[in-house]
């Protein structure tokens, strides 16, 4: 079969490109690995920033559908202490350019913006391979393919696409997440509910912190953060859930209880989540017929921005090609230099972001940045 746009991941970034193309009156075809839009949960809460993410909601012509998902309060901010002393506490006024979602529900509003049969479920990508004349063949784990003369690869920070374009690869920063969930927090955790309060929580150290989100239906997202090496965390068994949460616990040793507690009456296994990168800056020369969006761009810590890049970067990839539809060449050179630019620029706040919160001036740079005066 033939396809005259083919996105690989049917993530934020690749559902946003194939709806503004159909906007433009363009079709694509995404495949996805997964099997089904259930096949498993899709993260937290996802703060939607007012210069790139909304711009790229409203490219598709989904912004009011988004501002119907909006969860009123939960731009408020707390930053404690490690002996539990609130240091910091603003809370949501409704002023703030970067208000909260359910990442699901987002993803949702995408899926049931595009029509049926624009998605294929359960194709997951072996082998993607040049064939020359801005042509490329993908080879799926069921052995069937799909030649297209524009791939995208929307697929991720272990993209498969990626290699057509770039030798880079993910590497570790030295920092891992554990991440926990607690349910019905005002009634079942309420010294928990009060500690994060009704928004995000930050208790930053020099090389540690607990964080945690109050999300919808009173569920709280709790992400706990250690420097340590790969080698350190391959010592836990994380398969016996008790032991490893307590082998976490104790790098936490002193702290406030509301805070450990945070992590020890998790009611999910600590699942461990390490950070990797791409390399600041990272580009690759123009090769005709495929490009790369979101992660598989430019994969960063985890500063607030990677959804709304990936966002932004499939509503401009499918603007370029809707003022470009004799030139694709001209649209990708267009996209990919702007992308390069901002890409960068992220990646680069975002290093800074992580010093803040687990650098030697935690938590006080944080509280810096986050009342101005850095």
């Amino acid at each position: 079969m033939t396809s005259d746009v083919t996105i690989i991941g049917a993530g934020l970034g690749g559902l946003t490109l194939a709806r503004v193309l159909h906007v433009h009156g363009i079709a694509a075809t995404v495949y996805e690995a997964e099997p089904s839009p259930t096949a498993r949960t899709q993260g937290g809460m996802l703060d939607i920033h007012d210069h790139n993410g909304q711009p790229a909601l409203q490219a598709a012509g989904l912004l009011d559908e988004f501002r119907d998902l909006i969860l009123e309060g939960r731009e408020a901010t707390r930053v404690l202490g490690r002996d539990g002393t609130v240091l910091l506490d603003e809370p949501d006024d409704g002023t703030g350019g970067r208000p909260e979602v359910q990442r699901g529900e987002l993803r949702q509003i995408l899926l049931d913006s595009l029509p049926v049969g624009t998605i294929r479920w359960g194709y997951k990508v072996s082998h993607v391979r040049a064939l020359g004349d801005s042509r490329h063949e993908v080879t799926f784990a069921d052995g069937t393919t799909v030649v297209t003369s524009l791939l995208v690869g929307a697929d991720g920070a272990w993209s498969r696409v990626r290699p057509l374009l770039s030798d880079a690869t993910p590497e570790y920063v030295g920092t891992s997440l554990i991440e926990t969930y607690l349910f019905d927090c005002d009634t079942r955790h309420p010294v928990g509910a009060k500690t994060v309060g009704g928004g995000a929580l930050f208790a930053p150290a020099p090389g540690k912190g607990i964080q945690a989100h109050r999300e919808s239906g009173g569920t709280l997202h709790i992400y706990v953060a250690l420097s340590k090496s790969q080698d350190w965390f391959a010592g836990i068994d994380f398969t016996d859930p008790a032991a490893a949460t307590a082998r976490i616990a104790d790098e936490f040793d002193g702290w406030a209880p509301e805070l450990t507690a945070l992590l020890t009456d998790g009611e999910t296994a600590p699942a461990l989540r390490p950070l990797n990168t791409l390399p600041i800056g990272h580009r690759w020369d123009r090769v005709p017929g495929v490009t790369l969006l979101g992660d598989a761009a430019h994969l960063m810590i985890p500063s607030g921005e990677g959804a709304n890049l990936a966002m932004y970067d499939g509503a401009e990839l499918g603007r370029a090609i809707a003022a470009h539809p004799d030139d694709v060449e001209a649209a990708l050179t267009a996209y990919e230099q702007t992308m390069f630019s901002r890409s960068a620029a992220a990646a680069t706040e975002a290093v800074r972001i992580h010093e803040l919160c687990f650098g030697e001036n935690a938590p006080q740079g944080l509280i810096d940045m986050f009342t101005g005066h850095e």
